[in-house]
């Protein structure tokens, strides 16, 4: 399998993964996040999470089904989108020992490279 598959193979992964887990543990570390920006275990916090859960399956299938220049670039906004947001929102995760914010860099220079690998 070529370098390129296996990027596309791994960040399809990723987000299917996180997609998943997100809304099968919706009432859990999904739900403080949404707590500690403000809106609590409200009905509209279960709507964002599942709306986040569903577009990272969205990415990881269209990612694993056609991956081509349009995808990546959609990844790549939904990562700098979601980057500046938490930035905002809860800058502390960027000191997170887990790196949530910070495994964002890598993914967007592997989706950076496949960006500009793909005619």
């Amino acid at each position: 399998m070529s370098p390129q598959r296996w990027a596309i193979a791994s960040l399809s992964c990723l987000w299917c993964g996180t997609g998943l887990v997100s809304l099968l543990n919706a009432k859990g570390v999904s739900l403080s996040l949404m707590a500690e920006i403000g809106f609590g275990a409200t009905p509209m916090a279960r709507v964002w999470v599942a709306a986040g859960a569903w577009l990272d399956l969205l990415l990881g299938i269209a990612l694993w089904v056609r991956p081509q220049r349009e995808v990546f670039i959609a990844g790549l906004i939904c990562v700098a989108g979601w980057t500046l947001l938490c930035s905002v929102l809860t800058p502390q995760y960027w000191l997170h020992p887990f790196g949530p914010l910070m495994k964002n860099l890598p993914i967007a220079a592997l989706l950076w490279w496949l960006i500009q690998d793909t005619p």
